[in-house]
């Protein structure tokens, strides 16, 4: 199946689509929704997107030589309800705008695939925006054990740097270390459990 990828410039979205290509589909671009010029910093407050490496999401479409289709995300968070159901000037509804943008560029994009792991929100929203668009979600990653996801990143040798911590164990001296290098520490909590 002919795919476009949802990237934002993290690890999840990146493996899936090496997922992606495992599975037999055919990457014809990726797509990116950025923060607004005015916002202050590079990331926004969103229960939909990370966007706190939006800007090497560029060098994504160079390194792969695929077109890259980018959309400012104007909405804000308005319908937060478990069931999303289309509503204006929602977040949600940029993400709609974008991949109907790709379908008209490339009408054979069957599919869309997502870096969601655990969040039933983010994936219920893309399900709605793809069903509307008559696409398919490809979303190998959801409901996969963190731990052991994070054993399959590394060892399919992306070399993720991090950008932003946000877990237990972890903080800003470790921003700009290699996955590899803080996996140890994410991982200890766990090695230390299944110990006694």
């Amino acid at each position: 199946m002919k795919i476009v990828g949802l990237v934002s410039g993290g690890k999840d979205s990146c493996y899936n689509l090496m997922k992606c290509l495992q599975n037999g589909h055919q990457i014809i671009c990726l797509a990116n929704l950025y923060p607004p010029s005015s916002n202050s910093t590079d990331e926004i407050d969103s229960y939909m997107y990370q966007s706190v490496a939006y800007m090497g999401v560029q060098l994504y479409s160079e390194a792969c030589e695929l077109p890259l289709y980018r959309r400012e995300i104007k909405g804000k968070p308005m319908n937060v309800d478990a069931d999303y159901k289309p509503t204006d000037d929602d977040e949600v509804e940029d993400l709609y705008e974008l991949l109907a943008d790709v379908r008209l560029k490339h009408p054979d994009v069957e599919g869309v695939s997502v870096g969601a792991i655990l969040s039933s929100y983010q994936k219920k929203r893309v399900e709605n925006v793809c069903d509307r668009l008559n696409m398919k979600v490809l979303c190998y990653l959801w409901g996969m054990d963190q731990s052991k996801l994070l054993d399959e990143i590394i060892n399919s040798q992306i070399d993720a740097i991090v950008v932003k911590v946000a877990a237990l164990g972890l903080n800003s001296k470790h921003i700009s270390q290699s996955l590899v290098d803080v996996c140890f520490i994410v991982h200890l909590p766990i090695f230390l459990t299944s110990l006694f």
